[in-house]
Order: C-alpha cells, then structure tokens, then sequence
C-alpha cells in the first residue's frame, strides 16, 4: 500500500500552497496585488511637469504681452494713433448693421492746435485733478465707495488716463479682466508719457456724438470750425456729451446737456481758467 504524504504547514500549522508564498503579506493575500493598488510614481512625475511647463508656459505669454504693450505705448509717446480700439468696435458694429459710410468721423488734431479752454473744459467735467494724481483718483474713488454704501448707485471713477487706457486698447464694458489690463495699462501710460500727451490723446480718440471721435471731427460736425476756432462755450458743450454720447447730443442738446455745460463753465472758472493747466497744455499760462 502507498502511504500518502502529509503536506508540511507553514506558520500556525497552515498548510503551504502555491498561491500562498511562505513570508507573504497577512491574511494570506498576494504582495502583486497591494503593489498595484498604489499610484505609479511615475505618473505623479508626469502629472507634475504637466502643470509645471503649463505655468511656465503662461508666465511666459503674460511677459511677452507685458513687454510689447510697454513697447507700444511707448512708441506712441510720439507717434499719433490713426485710429483705437473703441473707434475699430464702432466701425465694425456699423459696418455689420449696414449703416452708410463714413461709419467713423476721426480727425487728428495736434496740442498746439487745440484751444487750452477745450483740454480745461474735459479736465472740469471728467477728471479735476488730472495734472495732480499719477492715473488714478483714489479721492473720487473713496466717495464713490461711500456713496454706494449710503444706499446711492455705484458711479464710475475713471480718470482721463484710465479712459484714454480704455479707449485705446480695450472694449467696452464692466467685466475683470479689462479692467485688470486697464489698470496696466494706464500704469503703462502714466509712466511713459507727459500728461500733455495723455490728454492730447484723449481729446483726438474721445467720441462726442454718433460715429464722431476726437475733437477734430466734432468740431466740424457740430459748429462748421475747426478745433483751434473753439470757444470755451463750445467748448463746454462738447465735454457735456462725453458721460454718454450716444444719447446727449451736440447738435441737439437736451435740458440736460444745458445743465452740465453751465456746470462745467462754472467748474472751469472755480479751477482758475486755463491756468490750471499750466505746464500741462500749451499756451495755458496766462490765458482766461
């Protein structure tokens, strides 16, 4: 007879088997199975280049961005812009409405051309303390904070440097990321050019009525002279319009325009004429 052979036993007298390796992990399961329940550390590596060279990459667009509006607006301290981006957005929003042409009136007038009583005119209605702040008002930033927490609405605290930014470069509207860009940008601007140059670009990109841009082109358009002929009346009006010239008029003004060029004319005088623009705009000093 054949005697039949015990099988010997491991640990605890458990019997050894092929699928239960002597030193193996406890409760008997195969150590290749906890291995791949583990996360590769190759993957980690791989995940974290990824996102690495993605952020590399991004700092990377934002620099060169950042050096070529640096290099744009510098180039623009002496070259005159023929057009701007809010003048581009009007054109191609007529352009697709079908109105007739021309679709933009723009006529560029150099500083020494324009009347110091039409830049005095802009400075009383839309930023008073242009030739003091370096681009931003925080003064009329602060109130119109406590305005809105009173209970009043919200009103915009732009400056002429932030519009002529905004004008310039940008579009239209409220959202974050064109006013982080005109932040930049107006930091750019004041930084490179002289305030002369910063109004003289506002009053030539500004608009003033229906498809009219910069004072050159008003001033044809709504009193048939041009800008250096303006008087400081005139020149009220045009500044009038600019909170919204799509609905106050030159040509037609409303009882509101009215108020708001009284208004102006008043602040103009209470500014000390067209001496507060001294060594701001040509021919200032010593002017009414």
């Amino acid at each position: 007879m054949t005697e039949r052979a015990e099988p010997t036993t491991g640990r605890a007298g458990a019997p050894e088997t092929a699928n239960s390796p002597v030193g193996g992990p406890a409760g008997g399961e195969p150590a290749a199975h906890h291995r791949e329940q583990q996360p590769l550390p190759t993957q980690k590596r791989g995940r974290g280049r990824g996102l690495r060279t993605f952020a590399k990459a991004l700092a990377a667009v934002i620099v060169v961005l950042a050096l070529l509006s640096v290099l744009v607006v510098g180039l623009l301290r002496w070259l005159d812009p023929p057009t701007s981006a809010f003048m581009l957005e009007h054109w191609a929003a007529a352009t697709w409405a079908g109105e007739p042409r021309p679709r933009v009136h723009h006529e560029w007038v150099d500083a020494d051309a324009i009347p110091p009583a039409v830049a005095l005119a802009a400075v009383a209605a839309e930023d008073q303390r242009f030739p003091q702040h370096g681009g931003f008002d925080l003064v009329q930033v602060k109130k119109a904070l406590a305005d809105f927490e009173a209970g009043g609405r919200l009103r915009g605290a732009s400056t002429i440097s932030q519009q002529t930014a905004k004008n310039l470069f940008l579009w239209p509207g409220r959202d974050p990321v064109r006013k982080v860009l005109e932040v930049w940008l107006t930091w750019v601007i004041e930084t490179l050019w002289p305030k002369q140059r910063i109004l003289e670009v506002y009053l030539n990109i500004a608009q003033f009525g229906p498809h009219t841009f910069g004072v050159g082109a008003a001033s044809w358009r709504f009193f048939d002279r041009p800008a250096v002929a303006l008087t400081a009346t005139e020149a009220a009006q045009l500044a009038a319009v600019l909170p919204n010239p799509e609905r106050y008029r030159v040509e037609a003004p409303s009882a509101t325009v009215q108020r708001r060029t009284r208004w102006i004319l008043r602040q103009m005088r209470q500014l000390g004429g067209t001496r507060y623009l001294d060594g701001v705009w040509p021919a200032a000093h010593g002017t009414g």
